[in-house]
């Protein structure tokens, strides 16, 4: 029978000319089919697989090989603590994402009156899902214009049990509500077309949630100009962007918003990654 340590080497082997992490994908690939987490596949490297389980890693391996990403050969992924699921239909959740998480759970923390919430492009439903957990009393809209998307999403509510806490709308952008946001948070794409088409991801992961016309501001810019009318006196307003994209957004914030403060955060690497714009009452 095929052993750990044994499966370990052959997936990482296979996956060195597919990936950049080749040790940490076997490791996060076989701990997931086993049902154990990394740790466990460390510490039990004599740890035998049943055939059914052998049969599994080649069946997936063949699939990484051919260049689908990890999360969609897994069907989830790990975001804020909480596990979703992902399809082809919805970008991968990343880590630098949870910045917005962050910054806007500290905003709904310091207001406990404010408690209705949209989260624009809401793709797997991540975020909008990662606050409702949060506070059981936020009312929020997740809006996408993908309707397998927003499957995805509705399916991710229900499996964190936040389903009767989102509403979920196929929507550009906000055109689903008029009613006053306390707060919008958006992770809208944002990538230049022309940069878009040179990367590994354009052909692996949706083109919808990627593309943000030539410059990478198209749907920022179109949510900005948007926004006023939508946000509640005293709101925020969190948009996800491009590291290279602040100053412009920062640019485009001020016209939009003259008399609001607005700050650019940067993630955990160092880059800009975050416009926080907070309406005066």
């Amino acid at each position: 029978m095929t052993q750990v340590a044994q499966s370990l080497l052959e997936i990482k082997y296979r996956l060195a000319a597919v990936s950049d992490t080749p040790g940490l994908d076997a490791q996060v690939l076989l701990a997931h089919l086993l049902g154990v987490g990394r740790a466990w596949i460390l510490a039990h490297p004599d740890a035998s697989l049943t055939p059914e389980q052998a049969q599994t890693v080649q069946t997936k391996l063949a699939s990484l090989e051919a260049g689908q990403p990890l999360p969609y050969v897994l069907g989830s992924w790990e975001f804020y603590g909480r596990e979703f699921l992902v399809t082809p239909a919805v970008l991968i959740p990343r880590p630098e994402t949870e910045l917005l998480v962050e910054r806007a759970l500290g905003w709904l923390q310091q207001h406990p009156e404010r408690r209705f919430a949209a989260d624009v492009g809401t793709g797997s439903g991540c975020i909008a899902v990662s606050l409702a957990a949060h506070f059981p009393d936020l009312q929020i809209l997740a809006v996408d214009i993908s309707m397998p998307a927003l499957q995805v999403a509705r399916a991710n509510s229900l499996r964190h049990r936040v389903e009767k806490q989102i509403l979920f709308a196929q929507s550009d952008l906000l055109i689903a509500t008029s009613r006053p946001l306390d707060l919008i948070c958006a992770n809208l794409p944002y990538i230049a077309t022309p940069t878009l088409r040179g990367l590994k991801v354009y052909t692996r992961e949706p083109e919808l949630a990627l593309n943000g016309g030539e410059d990478g501001l198209h749907q920022i810019g179109r949510l900005l100009a948007a926004a006023p009318i939508r946000l509640a006196q005293g709101g925020a307003l969190l948009v996800e962007i491009e590291a290279s994209q602040g100053q412009a957004v920062l640019e485009i914030s001020h016209k939009v918003f003259p008399g609001a403060s607005i700050q650019l955060h940067a993630d955990l690497s160092g880059r800009d990654r975050l416009v926080e714009i907070l309406i005066p009452h």
